[in-house]
Parts: C-alpha cells; sequence; structure tokens
C-alpha cells in the first residue's frame, strides 16, 4: 500500500501525525515522508526524537517541510512529486475557534481549498481528510468549519476527472489520552491533590477511541478508497462519570455545566446518513450521494446497508465500557 511511495502529512507534528510517521517508518518500505507544519521547534524536537528512536539511516527518508495550508503556493511546492496526502492540520479547540472564528475559517476551510486546488494540479493519487464528530449536526464553529472541509473534499473527486485525484474523509470523536482530552486533565487535578473531579453534564458520554486505531482507520482508507467515501470506525462507549471514577474512585463528582459548544454524545452517523451509510463489520462506510458518483463501481463487497433512520451515536450504543475495564485499558494504554 505504501511501499515505494511518498507520503505528506500535514499537521505532521501533532498527535496522530507522529503515531502515523511512526508506524510508517516501522512498518513500510516507503519512498519518503514529508512532515508539512508550521511550527520549526516541533519539527526540530520531532527530527531529534524520532533519529533516537529509529536511526539516522531511516530518517534520511524523512523530510520536514516548513509551510500553512493557508499557503497555496508554499503547498503546490511541497506537493510536488507526492503520492499520497494525509490532512491532518486544523484549528481545533472548541473555545479558540469560536473567539477567532476568522482564523478558524482560514485555517479549516480556505485551508482546505487550497489542498484540493494544490493536489489536483500536483496530480497527487489520493487524499485522506481527518474529520471529526463535531461535524456532524454543529453546535459549534470549529464543527461547522470541518463540516465544510468535508463537503469541499468529497465534492472534489468531481473535478478530479477519472483518472485524477481522489479524496476520501475519515471521522472520529475525540482520541483517548490525548492533549486537551477528558483523562490528563483529570490526572493533572489528582496530581495537584484536588479531591472533586469537574464533569459538565452527567448524561455525557463519548467514544473509545486511542492514537493507533486513529492511525488503522486512516490506513485502511487509503488503501479501499476509490473516492467520495466517508469512513468511521466502530467503538465502544463510556460514561464520562466512570472515567473519573476509573481515575479516582475516591475523588467526587462536581457537576458544572457544559461548555461553549460542548455536545452531551458524539455522533458519528445522523439519521439522514444512514440512508447511504454500510456496514462492513468493525466500521462504516458513507457513501456520497452525487450524480457523479458510480456507486455500482465504488461500492465495497462485503457491506450490508443500515436501517433508514439508524443513528451512531455514543449514547446509543451497543458496546459499552465500565469503569474495570476503562481502568484497564488506561494502563494498557500508560494514559496516566
Amino acid at each position: 500500500m505504501f511501499e515505494g511511495k511518498t507520503i505528506l502529512i500535514t499537521g505532521g507534528t501533532g498527535s496522530f501525525g507522529k503515531e502515523f510517521i511512526g508506524e510508517l517508518i516501522k512498518t513500510y518500505n516507503f519512498k519518503k515522508i514529508v512532515v508539512f507544519s508550521r511550527d520549526e521547534f516541533k519539527q526540530d524536537n520531532m527530527k531529534k526524537e524520532f533519529t533516537l528512536r529509529y536511526g539516522a539511516e531511516k530518517m534520511q527518508k524523512v523530510r520536514f517541510f516548513i509551510g500553512d495550508i493557508r499557503d497555496k503556493e508554499r503547498l503546490k511546492r511541497a506537493f510536488y512529486g507526492v503520492d499520497y496526502i494525509i490532512h491532518a492540520a486544523a484549528m481545533k479547540q472548541v473555545p479558540a475557534c469560536e473567539y477567532n472564528p476568522t482564523e478558524a475559517i482560514k485555517t479549516n476551510i480556505n485551508g482546505a481549498m487550497n489542498i484540493i486546488d494544490a493536489a489536483l494540479d500536483s496530480r497527487v493519487e489520493k487524499v485522506v481528510a481527518l474529520s471529526t464528530d463535531k461535524a456532524v449536526n454543529p453546535i459549534n464553529l470549529y464543527g461547522g468549519t470541518k463540516l465544510v472541509s468535508d463537503k469541499l473534499f468529497i465534492s472534489a473527486n468531481a473535478y478530479s476527472g477519472s483518472h485524477g485525484t481522489i479524496f476520501s474523509v475519515v471521522r472520529y470523536g475525540n482520541v483517548s489520552g490525548s492533549r486537551g482530552s477528558v483523562i490528563p486533565f483529570f490526572k493533572n487535578l489528582i496530581d495537584k491533590g484536588e479531591t472533586e473531579l469537574p464533569i459538565t453534564d452527567e448524561r455525557m458520554t463519548r467514544f473509545w477511541m486511542t492514537l493507533d486505531k486513529a492511525v488503522r482507520l486512516v490506513m485502511m482508507a487509503v488503501e479501499k478508497m476509490d473516492g467520495g467515501e466517508t469512513f468511521v470506525y466502530k467503538n465502544p462507549s463510556y460514561k464520562v462519570t466512570d472515567i473519573a471514577r476509573a481515575i479516582a474512585p475516591d475523588c467526587k463528582i462536581k457537576i458544572v455545566g457544559t461548555r461553549e459548544g460542548e455536545k452531551i454524545h458524539e455522533v458519528m452517523i445522523t439519521k439522514d446518513d444512514s440512508r447511504y451509510t454500510y456496514d462492513y463489520g468493525d466500521h462504516y462506510v458513507i457513501y456520497p450521494n452525487f450524480e457523479w458518483f458510480n456507486f455500482k463501481k465504488s461500492f465495497k463487497k462485503g457491506g450490508e446497508k443500515i436501517t433508514d433512520g439508524f443513528e451512531y451515536h455514543s449514547g446509543k450504543n451497543d458496546e459499552w465500557l465500565d469503569v474495570g475495564e476503562i481502568q484497564k485499558l488506561i494502563k494498557q494504554y500508560n494514559l496516566v
């Protein structure tokens, strides 16, 4: 799949990018990896860290490219000779997007347009864009910008022609243990001696998603995509109150009220999406509903049409984690 290929990752110094690139280095005989991001300090730290971890010889095929997805000309330069693009760069913090809406639009929407145009002009083979549950029925600006971004990437297939670049989307929610997520937040409070853990709403649920599974989802999309699909992994759900009990069984829970733009549940597939969604065992595929999309050609065998009106969200899941299972997973992935 990645043998002999040049792969570029936007936002490559982030949590996902580092995990994805590490897996490429360990597993595949690629031609070259391009880490595209705008922070030279993070790039320098990543280069030193990965050289120690994987060795100088393997790192000779890893390039660090300073640039911003807002700059189309820089993207065109970076995309020259690239086979696959994984688009992970975005403004992701909900409060930051709410307070800086024009900046979120410039990065998440205008940046997506730049990537599409540069990929088409550079004749890139495949582009996979990372999305979020917040793009589904969005109630905050971050989700709104990612919804537009998703639509842009899906519709870009109409402009690439029968032998041009193909674009697909992968969708997942908060990654367990990632920066800004609830587990390190609670752990930090406990380390400071707090005896109460704040929870915005006692009904709140989330999907359990780890970085390694996010990487597998993207790799699966690269392998199976024909252009236009949205890939969604199946994951167990948990109650946020159970996360608190798993980390600190003796702590009290304090309900503090929802934050701006915060959802009670993570929604991955809406009732309207269900009309175009197929179940593939461990994941779903949402197919586009456009005149240009050739469903018979692109349909992947083994899929079973889900029932109209089905909704996949963390509050109505068939699989749940209890406190004991959460504790085992936290230990397994060394999240605290």
